[in-house]
């Protein structure tokens, strides 16, 4: 597996591992064997692992502590911060908004360290800007943290250019986690050229458009019914049966190379850049194996044009979240 930088502190592989759906929004998982998944991206060079606070929430970073304890040494771990949450509600309703106070950004890396059984955090995001707190407070936080030794490095995650420049001029940012796939792609309007200008790395989740580009979606019916991408206007019935024409014409390209959808569209990811690092989530190990074969696959520019117009956003019916879910973005 080829490595990447993420800013001047990071070096992962070029496709990591999003553990989201191990515990969280995705439906019933099983955890021997997302730990055996976890076990074999090590065994194939992926070292760049992605969780969150809120997945679970809490139940994500404890598997993560739980799967890599005797393999901290070999993996970087991410993990999110800024949102206000009731751990006596189910998980559906556990998230009251957003929370990026100083306080909260501290308290929270303490309590994610011992859940993911490590006394450094190498990457901590904020998941969601707060409107209600300059990000120069929160990030002046973060970056105490960073002073303290139980951060490495400090990101944004779905954050706007201009919030980028502000949080950059007081601590370095590392990398910008936002969605970016084949039918995703508004980091290109402003977020990736102002990552590019100041030497922040990129990290796209969802690259696989929450699994719909990889073509075993279907229809809606295929999702449990506590999946998280029922909710969301792509999968909605009157949206679904448009966008899964476009993902047909993504498998009927992948044919013609002799890969599957997932691989093309994960290679169109990875070839965006070297400064791109994708975390696709995967829950078996013959997905993570497809994801990481992809890695190695290169295309041109003309390849990349071709599916990039083939799957254009303005092709795919509804948007990517809620407008309630839109709202915390690009903020």
């Amino acid at each position: 597996m080829k490595t990447r930088k993420l800013g001047n502190e990071l070096t992962v592989s070029a496709v990591g591992l999003g553990c989201m759906g191990m515990s969280f929004a995705y439906g019933e998982a099983d955890e021997s064997q997302s730990i055996r998944t976890l076990h074999r991206a090590i065994e194939l060079g992926v070292d760049f692992f992605d969780t969150a606070e809120v997945y679970g929430p809490y139940e994500n970073e404890k598997l993560l502590g739980k799967a890599l304890k005797g393999r901290r040494d070999r993996v970087v771990i991410a993990t999110k911060f800024g949102f206000r949450i009731d751990p006596g509600k189910p998980a559906a309703e556990a998230i009251k908004g957003v929370d990026g106070r100083p306080e909260n950004a501290k308290t929270v890396a303490e309590a994610s360290l011992k859940r993911l059984g490590t006394d450094v955090i190498d990457l901590y995001y904020q998941h969601r800007v707060d409107p209600a707190v300059p990000i120069e407070e929160t990030v002046g936080a973060m970056a105490e943290l960073v002073k303290e030794g139980k951060v490495r490095a400090i990101g944004l995650s779905e954050a706007s250019a201009a919030t980028i420049r502000r949080a950059h001029a007081v601590h370095p940012i590392a990398a910008i986690q936002s969605e970016y796939s084949l039918w995703s792609r508004d980091p290109e309007q402003e977020v990736l050229d102002t990552c590019r200008e100041l030497g922040i790395g990129f990290v796209p989740y969802s690259p696989l458009g929450r699994g719909m580009l990889t073509g075993t979606i279907r229809k809606v019916e295929d999702l449990a019914a506590d999946d998280f991408r029922r909710s969301l206007p792509r999968f909605q019935e009157e949206n679904f049966e448009a966008n899964a024409a476009l993902v047909a014409t993504l498998e009927r390209l992948a044919m013609e190379r002799g890969v599957t959808a997932a691989q093309l569209a994960l290679a169109w990811v990875v070839n965006q850049g070297e400064d791109i690092v994708p975390i696709p989530g995967a829950r078996r190990i013959e997905h993570l194996e497809q994801n990481v074969a992809a890695a190695g696959i290169v295309l041109t520019g003309s390849e990349r044009a071709e599916l990039g117009e083939a799957l254009s956003p303005t092709l795919v019916a509804g948007n990517r979240y809620t407008d309630a879910s839109l709202a915390l973005t690009n903020r």
